[in-house]
């Protein structure tokens, strides 16, 4: 059914959601030949995209991510929007495996027409997030989803890779958790285009107003990352749906405003050439590791390393040196 990389491009555009579950095992597929084809793929479906809104959306162990995204989707499709949810799973270390359980955490979501979720393995990388998240956003972006919410596995410094990759970064709370402003690095609140205090409700409501009040706070210590936007902070019930439409009121005055301002422009030009550099990165890390020479040496070296007979600095120049010829002892 699908042989060519045309044939692909031609079942997203055409919003075939086999097509783009293929398209997708293809991006993240490790295998030389599926890298090949995939690249092919995104370059051929570059020009549908961008057109959408892009949302990363972190928060602590218990903020209700799930809860809070299978209310706040639900909510958009049935405004007439078409949602992919790239679900961050954090891989196992030792055996690179991935619970992959979001469709059972958002059944509901999982079943609209509307929605595509896609559970994808971390496998490590920097921020919980999937090294081939973005290719898979823009693919999301060509077969038609005008909002692409990016799941990731919790807040840390690291976190703020995703917010390097989307137009709006929210954050999930929680109060009533002991000192709430311990449980959130100063990175990520540097990079929040709002924080959302999640499960206002019941006894809980007068709790999270304080918690409210305390970010609130905490942000106006901060230098604002953007002339235009100042980060809100808000409440909400995603167990009771209330709340939800002030934050989809939020993010579509932010984009409003940084496109009005023409920052949004440039921050996925920026954007692109991050992620471009972050590739290089990768790129040139597989590549030494895969270094003959180096795969010989490197056993030796980080041994006499552990035992004090060689510096790092000597060690390192040594592996260093079979990459331009030079042989260093």
């Amino acid at each position: 059914m699908f042989k060519t990389p045309q044939d692909y491009v031609d079942g997203v555009l055409k919003r075939d959601r086999l097509a783009l579950a293929k398209t997708i095992t293809l991006i993240e597929s490790t295998l030389p030949t599926h890298q090949d084809i995939a690249r092919v793929i995104v370059d051929l479906l570059l020009p549908h995209t961008g057109h959408g809104t892009r949302l990363g959306i972190t928060g602590v162990p218990g903020a209700g991510k799930s809860t809070y995204i299978e209310s706040f989707g639900t909510m958009l499709t049935g405004m007439g929007h078409r949602v992919a949810v790239l679900a961050i799973d954090p891989s196992s270390t030792r055996s690179g495996g991935s619970i992959l359980g979001d469709k059972t955490r958002m059944e509901k979501l999982a079943v609209d027409p509307n929605a595509f979720i896609r559970p994808s393995p971390s496998s490590g990388t920097l921020g919980g997030v999937g090294r081939k998240t973005r290719e898979t956003m823009l693919v999301c972006e060509a077969a038609g989803y005008d909002v692409v919410i990016i799941e990731t596995v919790g807040v840390g410094q690291s976190e703020t890779t995703v917010a390097s990759m989307v137009d709006f970064f929210l954050v999930l709370m929680i109060s009533g958790a002991g000192d709430e402003l311990q449980g959130i690095k100063k990175g990520v609140l540097e990079v929040a285009d709002a924080i959302v205090i999640n499960k206002a409700d019941g006894d809980n409501v007068v709790r999270a107003e304080l918690a409210r009040k305390e970010y609130q706070a905490a942000l106006h210590m901060l230098m604002p990352f953007s002339p235009s936007w100042s980060p809100p902070v808000l409440t909400c019930s995603a167990l009771e749906s209330t709340g939800i439409k002030e934050i989809w009121e939020t993010v579509q005055d932010h984009r409003q405003k940084m496109t009005a301002s023409g920052e949004m422009a440039e921050k996925r030009k920026v954007q692109a050439l991050d992620w471009m550099n972050f590739l290089l990165d990768e790129g040139f890390r597989q590549w030494f590791y895969t270094n003959p020479e180096v795969k010989e040496a490197l056993p030796q070296l980080r041994k006499a390393v552990e035992m004090g007979t060689t510096s790092p600095t000597a060690a390192a120049d040594v592996l260093l040196g079979f990459l331009d010829g030079r042989r260093n002892s």
